[in-house]
């Protein structure tokens, strides 16, 4: 494989590293031997508990086609209806518009550094545990934070989006 091509599959990846380090994030993004495109597996990858990776959740809202994010506790579902009540109805995402909104595919979409910016939500349960580890643009790439730093990194709400 050539260079050219390695670096376009870890665009997203180095994408994610420099919006992190442009904002102030002390923790670089790590690089797993494993991919991690669920949360049992990078729970699994980095001896956590499947809680504590913040998995990031893609919806199409129907009124302008806008792409809306939810970062939720990996153990935890996500309520549509509850989210749906805040940002408007909503449809399922597919591989494509996940792609083009976000620039990442799924298994790898990361909390920040997307191409068009999301309407964004987390959601309170994360904050169960200090520390939680999110996707950084590749299935591959993860980074570590407080839930706290989602707050700041992305300017979102903290909400109750998922299910009891």
């Amino acid at each position: 494989m050539s260079s050219e091509s390695d670096s376009a599959l870890h665009e997203g990846f180095v994408q994610v590293s420099q919006v992190l380090a442009e904002l102030n994030h002390p923790h670089v993004p790590q690089w797993l031997s494993v991919p991690a495109r669920t949360c049992q597996e990078a729970a699994e990858a980095l001896g956590l508990q499947t809680g504590q990776i913040a998995k990031s959740v893609i919806f199409r809202r129907r009124a302008d086609e806008v792409a809306v994010l939810v970062v939720a506790s990996g153990d935890k579902r996500v309520d549509e209806r509850k989210v749906a009540a805040l940002v408007g109805p909503i449809g399922r995402a597919d591989a494509d518009f996940v792609k083009s909104r976000t620039g990442f595919s799924i298994g790898g979409v990361s909390p920040v550094g997307h191409l068009t910016r999301p309407v964004t939500l987390i959601d309170r349960e994360l904050f169960r545990f200090d520390e939680v580890w999110a996707a950084a643009g590749h299935p591959h790439g993860v980074f570590r934070l407080a839930p706290a730093d989602l707050e700041r990194l992305t300017g979102a709400p903290v909400v109750d989006v998922v299910q009891a």
